[in-house]
């Protein structure tokens, strides 16, 4: 049996409508009207919030949120303005008492309003762009309260005032302050701008330039800096108490810009304390503080970089242009060494390492170093006055330093070539003198040397290092050789260096005429080299040797004495001479004249040395003396060295001889880094090639372009270059 179909319901509507209480709306906003007001009177506690909320949702609801959005902000104006007047009242220091007071009570009333009124915000407020209920509080607190011109301006002067007042060493109340300028950001960026920072910062601005000049009319740099440095601090940390973190930059741009930017000319040339006067006496402190304000401002850094700059070149020149500094060479390179010292200690401690700040020491050494075409003879007279006296109570790690510091003037040197020129000289007299101090400290300086400018410039250095191990070897055999010999007796004992010619700075016809003694042994010495090594041949370079002499003085005083071969010469010319003039000694020996007139000085003028008397008595040698052996000579020690008078640094011909030799030198150079550059370019300009040989020979020595033309046309006759037919500053390789 099949159900049957049932029909479709209808659900109609109330036959009546639901008719709403018209004063509804009235008489719940009256409620929440006098919730508001109990809220402000701080009567909230006997206020029923949830059943507040429920009105207000029901408002929103049944379509009142315009009445209730209204009502609220015409409430909450009313009570801001009655407020007003309550802060307008306040009297003297209670002014931002009140302020900060009636702030607090209105933020917390504006929360229990949020809270009763939530729903409107997530509602009506979203739905109509309406402003939410606590920036609105915000808003009518700023337009009733802040931005009106009674209480704007007087808070305004208030803040200022405190400010100032803090900055002339009285005491505020910062936690007011603090909340005050709360109040202000949370009204937004542009009030607390307008309304106090853009005042304040034109105030500070005015307070410091005007305490500024006063403090540089009656401070010296130091204590300026001092003053200034201190109320740097004083307004950062202001900040940090009660200002927007924001604001610290422009604060301190304030600062820097009235203490700093617009005296720092004044301060760094201030007579007797500015920075060349903080330089001189070392002021670490000072100096470490005004490169800490100068880096705050633009072209801080610069300025003092100037004129440190300046005072240092200037220095520099006073120094390697003294003519009484220059009579010392040693004492020369200590000064240039110690001035290095101070300014790498004050860029140190005081600059913080600044990168700028070295480079323009070095670019300042490097100008005043090469004003003086000396330089390089001087450095290495150091050099060599340090490696053969040695370093009185240091280590081997001293010593490194000391390298170290003299390679650091080397760098700066222009001339390389001239340096190496008298180093080899300075390295040969004290390899064959034996009086280099440590083997170890020579090799580490050309290894430091060998670093700097390649291994062709140490080639030869190295070279005289190996023949003085090969000497010692040779020696060895010859001496073996003439102990087994039946002729060997007690005569005189030899030690040769044999020097490979090229390595050495050797003085080719710079011959003398040895005792016949001497020259026996020497000739044994020969047949024996030349039976050894064949093809060879032996020059003997007497002005490089020495010799110790045995000498008995009146009946029995004896002494051993230590001299050059020049001076041996001399001296044996005596065993069988009682009286010698000067015309007899140099037809004997044929030593030349400069070297004999030194020889004789010093074995005759010396005091304390004086194994020979002159007549007639004096200081210089003249060729009408006349020299007997001194039977009278005493001295304390057996062995007495007798060194050879001589000027340490070399006189003017010698100094021209070697500065042609140099010339000579770099010519091949000059020709050999043209042929480089032209065989990879074909064809190149004249400067160019003139800029690119200064960059390939810098590390040896600056090319003067004159002389780079002159190479260029010597090899253009030479036909390894042409000149363009067209244009004649461009030049072509030849293959």
């Amino acid at each position: 049996m099949q159900n049957p179909k049932r029909k479709p319901f209808k659900i109609e509507p109330f036959k009546h409508r639901v008719e709403m209480d018209p004063k509804y709306a009235d008489r719940t906003w009256k409620l929440i009207e006098h919730a508001i007001h109990e809220i402000y009177s701080h009567n909230a506690s006997g206020l029923s919030f949830e059943e507040l909320y429920r009105n207000a949702y029901n408002m929103v609801l049944h379509k009142f949120g315009d009445k209730l959005y209204t009502g609220l902000v015409t409430t909450m104006t009313k009570h801001l303005k009655d407020i007003a007047l309550l802060i307008e009242a306040a009297q003297g220091g209670l002014f931002l008492e009140e302020l900060n007071r009636q702030w607090a009570d209105h933020n917390k009333a504006l929360q229990m309003i949020r809270d009763i009124l939530m729903y409107m915000d997530r509602t009506y407020v979203s739905n109509f762009n309406k402003t939410p209920v606590n920036e609105l509080g915000l808003n009518l607190w700023r337009d009733h309260i802040v931005k009106i011109p009674k209480i704007r301006d007087r808070l305004l002067d208030t803040l200022l005032d405190l400010v100032h007042r803090e900055r002339t060493g009285e005491i505020i109340n910062r936690g007011l302050m603090r909340n005050i300028i709360k109040m202000l950001m949370e009204l937004g960026a542009s009030v607390y701008q307008d309304d106090f920072e853009k005042p304040f910062l034109d105030v500070t601005a005015d307070f410091y330039r005007i305490e500024s000049q006063q403090f540089i009319e009656c401070c010296d740099c130091g204590d300026y800096m001092k003053k200034a440095e201190r109320r740097l601090n004083e307004e950062i940390e202001r900040v940090s108490h009660y200002l927007d973190p924001k604001s610290e930059v422009k604060i301190t741009n304030v600062v820097e810009r009235e203490m700093i930017a617009n005296h720092m000319t004044r301060l760094v040339h201030m007579e007797n304390s500015g920075l060349v006067s903080m330089l001189v006496d070392d002021k670490y402190e000072d100096l470490g503080r005004m490169h800490s304000l100068f880096r705050r401002v633009t072209e801080g850094l610069a300025t003092i970089r100037d004129v440190m700059t300046s005072h240092l070149r200037e220095t520099g020149k006073q120094l390697v242009t003294d003519q009484e500094r220059l009579k010392d060479a040693v004492d020369f390179v200590q000064h240039l060494l110690d001035m290095k010292d101070k300014y790498d200690k004050i860029i140190s401690i005081a600059f913080s390492n600044d990168k700028t700040f070295q480079n323009a020491l070095s670019s300042s050494f490097e100008y005043f170093i090469n004003l003086n075409t000396r330089s390089p003879e001087f450095i290495s007279l150091f050099v060599d006055d340090k490696l053969r006296k040695g370093l009185k109570g240091v280590s081997e790690e001293d010593v490194e330093v000391v390298l170290d510091k003299v390679m650091m003037l080397f760098r700066y040197l222009h001339e390389k070539d001239v340096f190496e020129k008298y180093y080899k000289q300075h390295l040969a007299k004290r390899l064959l003198s034996g009086k280099t101090v440590s083997d170890d400290a020579e090799r580490s300086l050309i290894v430091k040397l060998k670093t700097e400018c390649g291994y062709q410039f140490t080639s030869k250095l190295e070279g005289m290092f190996t023949d003085m191990k090969t000497s010692r070897d040779t020696m060895q055999g010859f001496n073996t050789l003439l102990a087994a010999s039946s002729e060997h007796n007690d005569g005189p004992s030899l030690a040769v260096q044999v020097l490979t010619t090229g390595s050495w700075p050797t003085q080719p016809g710079a011959v003398c005429n040895l005792p016949a003694e001497i020259l026996a042994v020497c000739e044994k010495f020969r047949a024996y080299y030349l039976n050894t090594h064949t093809g060879r041949r032996l020059t003997w370079q007497t002005n490089m040797g020495t010799a110790d002499l045995k000498a008995t003085f009146g009946k029995s005083r004896r002494h051993e004495l230590n001299v050059s071969t020049y001076q041996m010469c001399i001296l044996m010319l005596f065993n069988s001479a009682d009286y010698l003039s000067y015309k007899e000694i140099e037809q004997a020996t044929d030593i030349p004249t400069a070297d004999l007139k030194r020889c004789l000085q010093s074995l005759a003028c010396v005091k304390g040395k004086n194994v020979l008397r002159k007549e007639p008595m004096g200081k210089d040698i003249d060729e009408e003396d006349m020299f007997h052996f001194n039977d009278s000579f005493t001295s304390k020690f057996f062995k007495v060295k007798i060194g050879t008078v001589t000027a340490q640094k070399e006189s003017e011909p010698e100094k021209q001889e070697t500065r042609q030799k140099v010339e000579e030198d770099r010519k091949p150079q000059i020709e050999a880094a043209i042929v480089r550059i032209m065989k990879a370019r074909r064809v190149l300009e004249h400067n160019n090639i003139v800029a690119e040989v200064t960059k390939q020979l810098q590390t040896r020595f600056l090319p003067n372009p004159a002389v780079i033309k002159k190479r260029i046309e010597s090899l253009i006759e030479r036909e390894f270059l042409e000149r363009d037919k067209i244009d004649r500053k461009l030049y072509r390789y030849l293959a």
